[in-house]
């Protein structure tokens, strides 16, 4: 299934493949496809019958298979006077339409399945792709996570204890007061493994077409990035992103981690864990889901100790899906008191994020001064710490410096002042900011 570099030539794609572990070959036949012909003439028909007209080698980008692969359909399609040509186009190639017959089979196609996009990949080939891209394959070193972390602020030793769980590509708790960055570190984190990884649009199986790429988790490579790759020889059935961090807070339940089916379109779609596949699972806000925290736990228990998941298709037919990913429960609460040790044990490192001292928080204040265009001003920031955090015994929290810095912004544009860090202005923000936490 994958390419060699020798395969494809040149030093630009040496390059460029340098990080690549596993690389979709383009089927030279349907038969390399996986896919029943059955299934890919369904395709061609019911995208004509949403276009109306298209060429070969339109329908056959549409739908992501070599135009050379489907010549010989678009022949059977005319044989058997479902399709018909409407006039040549170039580099030996036609328009073509549905027939009367071939619009009353695109209704039945549609009917059954209204899938109409990329050919699917058949899930053993998903399944030896997941195995050739883990994470754990990669055992980032402190050279990763320091380019990961390099433009936000980590304690030295919230460093030292992050880099041996990182490393392990085991599961972990990030637990602590809110507003100290659980959620921005396990976001990083995904940073320091492998940047891009390849991904179907679609799975198939047992007959059900399974949606797997997935735009609110997935961000795509720029075509630039992977343009020379995708007109020299990968699979266009796959799509080229980076590592996927996949976040859920308290919206949680039991349903996201089971494929979801539409029996109206006869479409589903993959699971949360298998969108995360290669990447991050960060279950945000742990213990405020509105399913039992032990029930969720009991879900993964399997798979966290045997690598694979196994979910339910629409047919009734089980299957076994891979379940690579580095999962991280985020939580203000203790896990002891949200899980039991036999759990526990399942997630290794436990790593507590603990409240920013004076120096971090003075560091804080200089890289938020400057992504928001204001100059650093030692003497007020000084000024809130001894008034308003010395004084009071605030504890310091790492979301507090962005907080307070945007909506001093708020508060000059508004007022048509210079956006300035001055003492006055602290005062202000603090007032508002706070009374809502106490209030809480």
């Amino acid at each position: 299934m994958a390419s060699t570099t020798s395969e494809l030539g040149g030093g630009l794609l040496a390059a460029v493949l340098a990080e690549e572990s596993f690389l979709p070959a383009p089927p030279a036949s349907l038969q390399e496809t996986g896919l029943p012909e059955s299934l890919v003439e369904s395709l061609i028909i019911k995208y004509l019958s949403v276009v109306g007209t298209a060429s070969g080698r339109g329908i056959a980008k549409h739908i992501a298979l070599p135009f050379g692969v489907l010549e010989e359909c678009y022949q059977t399609l005319r044989s058997r006077r479902i399709a018909t040509h409407t006039g040549a186009a170039q580099l030996n190639d036609y328009y073509y339409t549905l027939t009367e017959q071939g619009r009353e089979r695109a209704q039945v196609a549609m009917r059954a399945c209204a899938y109409v996009g990329p050919a699917p990949v058949p899930l053993e080939d998903y399944v030896l792709s997941v195995e050739a891209q883990t994470i754990r394959a990669e055992a980032p070193k402190r050279e990763q996570l320091s380019q990961a972390f390099a433009d936000i602020s980590v304690n030295s030793n919230l460093f030292e204890s992050l880099g041996p769980a990182v490393n392990s590509g085991a599961g972990l708790f990030l637990y602590g007061a809110p507003g100290n960055g659980k959620s921005t570190l396990a976001r990083r984190i995904t940073q320091c493994f492998g940047q891009h990884i390849w991904v179907p649009h679609s799975l198939v199986e047992d007959g059900q077409l399974i949606k797997m790429y997935d735009a609110a988790y997935h961000q795509a490579v720029e075509e630039e990035d992977s343009g020379i790759l995708r007109s020299d020889g990968v699979d266009a059935r796959w799509i080229r992103i980076r590592r996927p961090t996949v976040m859920v807070g308290g919206e949680l339940t039991l349903d996201n981690l089971e494929i979801r089916h539409d029996p109206a379109s006869n479409v589903s779609e993959a699971p949360l864990q298998m969108k995360s596949n290669c990447g991050c699972l960060l279950i945000d806000d742990f213990g405020r889901q509105r399913v039992e925290p032990g029930d969720l736990l009991n879900r993964w228990i399997v798979p966290l100790e045997n690598r694979h998941d196994f979910l339910t298709l629409s047919t009734g037919k089980k299957i076994q899906v891979p379940f690579e990913q580095l999962i991280i429960f985020s939580t203000n609460l203790e896990p002891s008191d949200l899980v039991d040790d036999a759990f526990l044990r399942r997630i290794p490192y436990k790593i507590k994020i603990g409240d920013a001292d004076e120096v971090e928080f003075r560091r804080l204040f200089e890289l938020y001064a400057d992504k928001f265009g204001c100059e650093y001003d030692t003497d007020a920031v000084e000024y809130l710490i001894n008034k308003h955090y010395r004084a009071t015994g605030r504890p310091m929290r790492r979301c507090q410096p962005r907080d307070l810095l945007s909506q001093i912004k708020h508060y000059c544009s508004y007022n048509d002042l210079p956006f300035e860090m001055r003492c006055e202005y602290f005062d202000l923000v603090v007032k508002s900011y706070f009374t809502v936490v106490i209030g809480n």
